[in-house]
């Protein structure tokens, strides 16, 4: 078995002390470049890894970050967190970081408590992603380490986050359907206490003012617990028994989307000619359903690897300045929204697949 290089054999190899090389490693000042570039070429030659407990030890840090994610938001089905947390591993891998991943329960009192690698200090800083109790974050604030959240905000609580540009987005929908002659455009949503949902809600009712457009209350439904595929598919189920179905929907995410033209499709709604409908995420199978889904493109990996940029320059600079980053969106147009000729109106859709 090939012996694994130590920190001895670099040393040796570079021809300096360990003290020198452990300097190298650490990233600390007083080294000249000629030696650290010494101590990089031996490194390279032998293949050597620094072992992070021991760097841990030097700078009293562990090289980890951890990631909490809740037990709702970690799907297969629904791969928006996932998509962040991979945008994140890859910004933590330039970063020579390692991400620690765990979920935990969505309930506002959480029943398993404290994350173990926090209670192991065995993390730098934390990244929560989407919606956490409120509890468990003050539980963490304990620790008296960096937190960034992503995709979520809490109105007592100041801290850094990276979120999406809700109001953007949705402004780009509902002007995409009112350009199409739609006049009569209703919402889908649900779980108000998401910042998210709540900001697409009001941006939709602003920009229906905006429009010169009624808010009709009876054609927006908010009452769903969650934002899955059978949530959308239950509320716009309601509106039709209500004998109020609109020509238009703007669902505030791609699940609850694609709900609606499950249900669309099972009471023999042509989608778009009886109604046409707008997701919000741009997840992977919003371009492969039948029809393609007009949706708002969201930067998913993007938020993950800025979520971590920011969190390590607050570990490095042992700084706490809170910080909000609002990350543009793309509106991506295809054919759940384009049709050739509107019913009495004779306008033109603009082209499947297009982008604004």
């Amino acid at each position: 078995m090939k012996r694994i290089p130590t920190i001895e054999d670099v040393a040796r190899k570079a021809s300096l002390s360990i003290s020198t090389v452990s300097l190298v490693i650490n990233n600390k000042k007083n080294v000249s470049d000629k030696t650290r570039e010494k101590v990089k070429k031996a490194i390279d030659e032998l293949g050597y890894h620094p072992h992070r407990g021991a760097r841990g030890l030097a700078s009293s840090l562990t090289g980890n970050i951890g990631f909490i994610l809740s037990h709702d938001h970690f799907s297969l089905a629904e791969p928006f967190y996932t998509k962040i947390f991979l945008g994140a591993e890859f910004a933590a891998r330039d970063l020579n970081y390692y991400v620690l991943l765990t979920t935990v329960s969505g309930q506002k009192r959480p029943k398993n408590g404290i994350p173990r690698f926090l209670l192991e200090r065995n993390v730098d800083g934390i990244i929560i992603a989407g919606k956490v109790s409120e509890q468990l974050v003050t539980s963490i604030e304990q620790f008296d380490i960096p937190i960034v959240l992503i995709d979520y905000t809490f109105p007592r609580k100041d801290l850094s986050n990276v979120c999406i540009d809700n109001t953007g987005g949705v402004r780009l929908a509902v002007r995409h359907l009112v350009e199409q002659g739609y006049t009569d455009i209703g919402f889908v949503g649900g779980d108000l206490e998401h910042p998210s949902i709540r900001e697409r809600l009001s941006a939709y009712r602003a920009t229906l003012e905006e429009s010169g457009l009624p808010v009709d209350e009876k054609i927006i439904s908010t009452g769903e617990a969650d934002t899955g595929h059978e949530n959308g598919f239950s509320a716009i189920a309601r509106m039709h028994k209500g004998n109020r179905l609109p020509a238009a929907i703007f669902a505030a995410n791609d699940a609850m989307a694609i709900g609606c033209m499950q249900y669309l499709k099972s009471v023999s709604q042509r989608i778009p000619e009886d109604v046409a409908v707008v997701g919000f995420d741009d997840i992977e199978m919003s371009s492969h359903v039948e029809p393609g889904l007009t949706t708002v493109r969201v930067f998913k990996e993007e938020m993950g690897k800025l979520g971590v940029k920011r969190l390590v320059e607050m570990i490095k600079s042992k700084t706490n300045t809170i910080v909000s980053v609002r990350v543009p969106v793309q509106f991506m147009v295809r054919e759940s929204t384009v049709v050739q000729h509107l019913p009495d109106e004779g306008l033109r859709a603009a082209p499947a697949g297009a982008i604004y």
